[in-house]
Protein backbone atom coordinates (compact mmCIF):
# COMPACT_ATOMS: atom_id res chain seq x y z
CA UNK A 1 0.00 0.00 0.00
CA UNK A 2 1.86 3.67 -0.82
CA UNK A 3 1.67 6.68 1.21
CA UNK A 4 -0.84 8.95 1.13
CA UNK A 5 -0.71 12.64 1.69
CA UNK A 6 -2.87 14.71 3.41
CA UNK A 7 -2.62 18.54 4.27
CA UNK A 8 -2.99 17.82 7.78
CA UNK A 9 -3.65 15.01 9.75
CA UNK A 10 -5.33 15.03 13.76
CA UNK A 11 -4.70 12.18 16.02
CA UNK A 12 -6.05 11.86 19.74
CA UNK A 13 -6.19 9.49 23.02
CA UNK A 14 -3.79 7.25 21.33
CA UNK A 15 -3.30 5.87 25.18
CA UNK A 16 0.34 4.70 24.64
CA UNK A 17 1.76 3.16 28.14
CA UNK A 18 -1.92 1.58 28.48
CA UNK A 19 -1.66 -2.03 27.95
CA UNK A 20 -5.37 -1.60 25.85
CA UNK A 21 -3.13 0.71 23.11
CA UNK A 22 -3.47 -0.25 19.62
CA UNK A 23 0.32 0.74 19.06
CA UNK A 24 0.35 -1.78 16.43
CA UNK A 25 -2.68 -0.25 14.26
CA UNK A 26 -1.27 3.24 15.01
CA UNK A 27 2.26 2.35 13.41
CA UNK A 28 1.02 1.10 10.42
CA UNK A 29 -1.61 4.14 9.88
CA UNK A 30 1.64 6.55 10.55
CA UNK A 31 3.98 4.44 8.04
CA UNK A 32 1.11 4.57 5.51
CA UNK A 33 -0.07 8.01 5.62
CA UNK A 34 1.80 11.34 5.70
CA UNK A 35 0.91 15.46 6.26
CA UNK A 36 1.87 19.01 6.26
CA UNK A 37 0.34 18.98 9.44
CA UNK A 38 -0.11 16.98 12.64
CA UNK A 39 -2.02 17.27 15.53
CA UNK A 40 -1.39 14.85 18.18
CA UNK A 41 -5.03 16.34 20.09
CA UNK A 42 -4.32 15.25 23.71
CA UNK A 43 -3.99 11.57 25.95
CA UNK A 44 -1.25 10.12 23.88
CA UNK A 45 0.84 8.81 26.41
CA UNK A 46 -1.33 7.79 29.21
CA UNK A 47 0.47 8.56 32.53
CA UNK A 48 -2.47 7.49 34.83
CA UNK A 49 -1.95 4.07 33.48
CA UNK A 50 1.62 4.51 33.25
CA UNK A 51 2.22 5.43 37.00
CA UNK A 52 0.22 2.64 37.99
CA UNK A 53 2.06 0.18 36.40
CA UNK A 54 5.24 0.79 34.06
CA UNK A 55 4.36 -0.19 30.76
CA UNK A 56 7.12 0.97 27.90
CA UNK A 57 7.68 -2.22 24.82
CA UNK A 58 9.54 -1.13 22.12
CA UNK A 59 6.30 -0.76 20.21
CA UNK A 60 6.07 2.47 21.62
CA UNK A 61 9.68 3.85 21.06
CA UNK A 62 8.90 2.86 17.31
CA UNK A 63 5.25 4.95 17.12
CA UNK A 64 7.34 8.29 18.87
CA UNK A 65 10.53 7.52 16.29
CA UNK A 66 8.11 7.82 13.61
CA UNK A 67 6.30 11.26 14.68
CA UNK A 68 9.96 12.59 14.92
CA UNK A 69 11.30 11.33 11.74
CA UNK A 70 8.15 13.04 10.53
CA UNK A 71 8.76 16.42 12.29
CA UNK A 72 12.68 16.28 11.26
CA UNK A 73 11.73 16.15 7.82
CA UNK A 74 9.67 18.21 7.60
CA UNK A 75 6.33 18.08 9.18
CA UNK A 76 4.47 20.91 11.34
CA UNK A 77 3.93 18.79 14.43
CA UNK A 78 1.19 20.06 17.26
CA UNK A 79 0.84 18.63 20.89
CA UNK A 80 -1.92 19.30 22.83
CA UNK A 81 -1.77 17.59 26.51
CA UNK A 82 -4.93 16.02 27.58
CA UNK A 83 -6.21 14.74 31.18
CA UNK A 84 -4.86 11.35 30.49
CA UNK A 85 -1.01 13.07 29.93
CA UNK A 86 -2.10 16.17 32.12
CA UNK A 87 1.26 16.03 33.87
CA UNK A 88 2.64 17.50 30.24
CA UNK A 89 1.05 20.59 30.57
CA UNK A 90 3.97 22.55 32.59
CA UNK A 91 6.27 21.92 29.31
CA UNK A 92 3.77 24.08 27.17
CA UNK A 93 5.34 26.33 25.57
CA UNK A 94 8.55 25.08 24.89
CA UNK A 95 9.45 22.57 22.08
CA UNK A 96 10.72 18.72 22.01
CA UNK A 97 12.86 16.86 19.30
CA UNK A 98 10.86 20.12 16.95
CA UNK A 99 7.15 18.82 18.70
CA UNK A 100 5.35 22.07 19.82
CA UNK A 101 3.49 21.92 23.14
CA UNK A 102 0.51 23.64 23.61
CA UNK A 103 -2.77 23.96 25.28
CA UNK A 104 -5.23 25.52 22.07
CA UNK A 105 -3.94 25.70 18.51
CA UNK A 106 -5.89 27.47 15.62
CA UNK A 107 -5.20 25.45 12.54
CA UNK A 108 -6.18 27.18 9.19
CA UNK A 109 -7.69 25.50 6.36
CA UNK A 110 -6.81 25.14 3.18
CA UNK A 111 -9.78 26.83 1.76
CA UNK A 112 -9.45 29.55 4.28
CA UNK A 113 -11.50 28.27 7.52
CA UNK A 114 -9.92 29.01 10.93
CA UNK A 115 -10.87 25.70 13.35
CA UNK A 116 -10.33 25.47 16.89
CA UNK A 117 -8.06 22.40 18.13
CA UNK A 118 -8.13 21.38 21.75
CA UNK A 119 -8.35 18.11 23.52
CA UNK A 120 -11.61 18.81 25.40
CA UNK A 121 -11.32 17.63 28.75
CA UNK A 122 -12.01 20.92 30.58
CA UNK A 123 -15.11 20.43 29.84
CA UNK A 124 -15.64 17.66 31.53
CA UNK A 125 -17.38 18.57 35.22
CA UNK A 126 -16.17 15.24 36.30
CA UNK A 127 -12.39 16.01 35.76
CA UNK A 128 -12.73 19.78 36.94
CA UNK A 129 -14.96 19.37 39.57
CA UNK A 130 -14.27 15.94 41.34
CA UNK A 131 -11.39 14.27 40.15
CA UNK A 132 -12.04 11.34 42.00
CA UNK A 133 -15.20 10.51 39.77
CA UNK A 134 -12.83 10.41 36.94
CA UNK A 135 -10.73 8.39 38.51
CA UNK A 136 -13.28 5.97 39.30
CA UNK A 137 -14.99 5.89 35.57
CA UNK A 138 -11.41 5.14 34.68
CA UNK A 139 -11.10 2.02 36.43
CA UNK A 140 -14.57 1.13 35.08
CA UNK A 141 -13.62 1.88 31.58
CA UNK A 142 -10.57 -0.12 31.61
CA UNK A 143 -12.42 -3.07 32.63
CA UNK A 144 -14.73 -2.71 29.86
CA UNK A 145 -11.58 -2.38 27.24
CA UNK A 146 -10.31 -5.72 28.99
CA UNK A 147 -13.50 -7.34 28.54
CA UNK A 148 -13.89 -6.05 25.21
CA UNK A 149 -10.26 -7.68 24.16
CA UNK A 150 -10.97 -10.79 25.55
CA UNK A 151 -14.17 -10.82 23.37
CA UNK A 152 -12.02 -9.91 19.86
CA UNK A 153 -9.40 -12.48 21.07
CA UNK A 154 -12.54 -15.00 20.43
CA UNK A 155 -13.54 -13.41 17.29
CA UNK A 156 -10.27 -13.46 15.90
CA UNK A 157 -10.05 -17.60 16.61
CA UNK A 158 -12.94 -18.03 14.78
CA UNK A 159 -11.87 -15.73 12.15
CA UNK A 160 -14.48 -13.04 12.67
CA UNK A 161 -13.72 -9.19 12.19
CA UNK A 162 -13.06 -7.00 15.20
CA UNK A 163 -16.34 -5.67 16.84
CA UNK A 164 -16.08 -2.92 19.94
CA UNK A 165 -17.77 -4.74 22.41
CA UNK A 166 -16.97 -1.43 24.74
CA UNK A 167 -18.26 0.80 21.91
CA UNK A 168 -21.43 -1.27 21.97
CA UNK A 169 -22.07 -1.07 25.92
CA UNK A 170 -21.24 2.93 25.84
CA UNK A 171 -24.02 3.61 22.70
CA UNK A 172 -27.03 1.31 24.73
CA UNK A 173 -25.85 3.34 28.29
CA UNK A 174 -28.51 6.22 28.40
CA UNK A 175 -26.04 8.24 30.61
CA UNK A 176 -23.14 7.98 28.42
CA UNK A 177 -25.56 8.69 25.28
CA UNK A 178 -26.52 11.70 27.61
CA UNK A 179 -23.00 12.83 28.53
CA UNK A 180 -21.79 12.70 25.03
CA UNK A 181 -24.48 14.99 23.50
CA UNK A 182 -23.93 17.32 26.24
CA UNK A 183 -20.37 17.20 25.58
CA UNK A 184 -21.11 18.21 22.10
CA UNK A 185 -22.91 21.27 22.69
CA UNK A 186 -20.66 22.54 25.35
CA UNK A 187 -17.55 22.25 23.12
CA UNK A 188 -19.62 23.89 20.17
CA UNK A 189 -20.82 26.78 22.45
CA UNK A 190 -17.11 27.57 23.62
CA UNK A 191 -15.80 27.27 19.98
CA UNK A 192 -18.72 29.43 18.90
CA UNK A 193 -17.57 32.55 21.39
CA UNK A 194 -13.97 32.32 19.87
CA UNK A 195 -14.74 33.25 16.78
CA UNK A 196 -14.04 30.65 14.15
CA UNK A 197 -15.72 28.06 11.56
CA UNK A 198 -15.68 24.83 13.67
CA UNK A 199 -13.87 22.94 16.27
CA UNK A 200 -11.56 19.53 16.91
CA UNK A 201 -11.00 18.08 19.79
CA UNK A 202 -11.25 13.92 21.27
CA UNK A 203 -11.38 13.17 24.94
CA UNK A 204 -14.60 11.35 24.40
CA UNK A 205 -13.74 8.18 22.25
CA UNK A 206 -16.44 9.19 20.02
CA UNK A 207 -15.40 9.74 16.27
CA UNK A 208 -17.48 12.00 14.56
CA UNK A 209 -18.43 15.26 12.17
CA UNK A 210 -21.17 17.21 13.12
CA UNK A 211 -22.21 20.10 11.24
CA UNK A 212 -24.77 22.33 12.74
CA UNK A 213 -25.86 25.84 11.51
CA UNK A 214 -22.56 26.55 9.64
CA UNK A 215 -20.22 25.71 12.61
CA UNK A 216 -18.42 21.88 12.16
CA UNK A 217 -17.76 19.97 15.46
CA UNK A 218 -15.27 17.11 15.14
CA UNK A 219 -14.00 14.55 17.39
CA UNK A 220 -11.02 12.59 16.38
CA UNK A 221 -11.88 9.68 18.06
CA UNK A 222 -9.63 7.10 19.47
CA UNK A 223 -6.63 4.41 19.19
CA UNK A 224 -8.73 1.97 21.59
CA UNK A 225 -12.04 1.25 20.47
CA UNK A 226 -12.25 2.86 16.87
CA UNK A 227 -8.65 3.21 15.44
CA UNK A 228 -10.26 6.64 13.71
CA UNK A 229 -8.16 9.70 12.41
CA UNK A 230 -9.33 13.17 11.35
CA UNK A 231 -7.67 14.39 8.10
CA UNK A 232 -7.70 17.32 5.64
CA UNK A 233 -7.10 16.89 1.83
CA UNK A 234 -5.54 19.76 0.13
CA UNK A 235 -8.75 21.13 -1.16
CA UNK A 236 -10.01 21.84 2.85
CA UNK A 237 -12.28 18.92 2.79
CA UNK A 238 -11.77 16.78 6.09
CA UNK A 239 -12.52 13.06 6.05
CA UNK A 240 -12.49 10.48 9.37
CA UNK A 241 -10.19 7.22 8.63
CA UNK A 242 -11.48 3.76 10.33
CA UNK A 243 -8.22 2.33 9.90
CA UNK A 244 -9.60 -0.86 11.53
CA UNK A 245 -11.18 -1.02 8.03
CA UNK A 246 -7.57 -0.88 6.17
CA UNK A 247 -5.67 -2.68 8.63
CA UNK A 248 -6.54 -6.45 7.14
CA UNK A 249 -5.01 -5.46 3.75
CA UNK A 250 -1.97 -4.14 5.18
CA UNK A 251 -1.17 -5.88 8.39
CA UNK A 252 1.35 -8.87 6.37
CA UNK A 253 3.44 -5.64 4.98
CA UNK A 254 6.81 -5.86 6.31
CA UNK A 255 8.74 -1.87 5.64
CA UNK A 256 11.30 -2.49 8.68
CA UNK A 257 14.09 -1.49 5.98
CA UNK A 258 12.44 1.84 5.22
CA UNK A 259 12.21 2.12 9.33
CA UNK A 260 15.73 1.86 9.80
CA UNK A 261 16.57 3.91 6.53
CA UNK A 262 14.60 6.96 8.12
CA UNK A 263 15.93 6.45 11.85
CA UNK A 264 17.78 4.12 13.80
CA UNK A 265 16.13 2.04 16.04
CA UNK A 266 15.88 3.35 20.06
CA UNK A 267 16.26 1.31 22.14
CA UNK A 268 13.55 0.13 25.46
CA UNK A 269 15.46 2.43 27.69
CA UNK A 270 15.57 5.62 26.01
CA UNK A 271 12.14 7.72 26.81
CA UNK A 272 11.79 11.14 25.91
CA UNK A 273 12.75 13.48 28.58
CA UNK A 274 9.71 15.22 29.29
CA UNK A 275 7.91 12.09 30.08
CA UNK A 276 10.08 10.94 32.32
CA UNK A 277 10.01 14.29 33.95
CA UNK A 278 6.39 13.84 34.19
CA UNK A 279 5.74 10.74 35.72
CA UNK A 280 8.19 11.95 38.46
CA UNK A 281 6.16 14.79 39.35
Amino acid sequence: MSKKHYRSIFISDTHLCSRDCRSDYLLSFLKHHKAEYLYLVGDIIDVWQLRRRWYWPQAINNVFQKILSRAKKGTTVTYIPGNHDECLRPFVGNTFGDVRLINEAIHTTADGKRLLVLHGDVFDAAVQHNRWLALVGDHAYTWLIRANGIFNFFRRRLNLPYWSLSGYVKGKVKNAISYISKFEDVVIGYARKESVDGVICGHIHQPKIREIDGFTYYNTGDWIENCTALVEHDDGRFELIHWIDAWPAVAQEHDEEEEEKENPRWQEHEIPIPVLAAVAR
